[in-house]
């Protein structure tokens, strides 16, 4: 079965750092546009972090540039995102997702109705 599984959520302090991580399974990661996605309850969905899958470019929503960090291993078909200096505002269920074809990072970020993979989030709740 060809999916996407967000693991390495969970409840971290004003401050901390989590590192998410995104297992491919069933199909080649490779030519696949990346990226992290979330979603806050009452919020509509935020693309913050992508990868194109084109030239590995990058592309950071200003609300994590400078504290998150997305990165790929094609071989190990994972997708990570590193949070540092978290804030009680990143608080949301944070999903990833992948789209096959020539998109550019920021393009991949733009939220849409429709991805090749998908996967189930993982939640994230930074408070003291």
């Amino acid at each position: 079965q060809s999916r996407l599984v967000e693991s390495g959520g969970g409840l971290v302090q004003p401050g901390g750092s989590l590192r998410l991580s995104c297992a491919a399974s069933g199909f080649t990661l490779d030519r696949y546009n990346v990226g992290w996605f979330r979603q806050a309850p009452g919020k509509l969905r935020e693309g913050i972090s992508c990868i194109s899958g084109d030239d590995n470019s990058t592309y950071y929503a200003d609300s994590v540039k400078g504290r998150f960090t997305i990165s790929r291993d094609n071989v190990k078909k994972m997708i990570y995102l590193q949070m540092n200096s978290l804030k009680p505002e990143d608080t949301a269920v944070y999903y990833c997702g992948a789209i096959y074809g020539f998109l550019t990072a920021r393009t991949m970020c733009v939220p849409r109705g429709q991805y090749d993979y998908w996967g189930q989030g993982t939640q994230v709740t930074v408070s003291s």
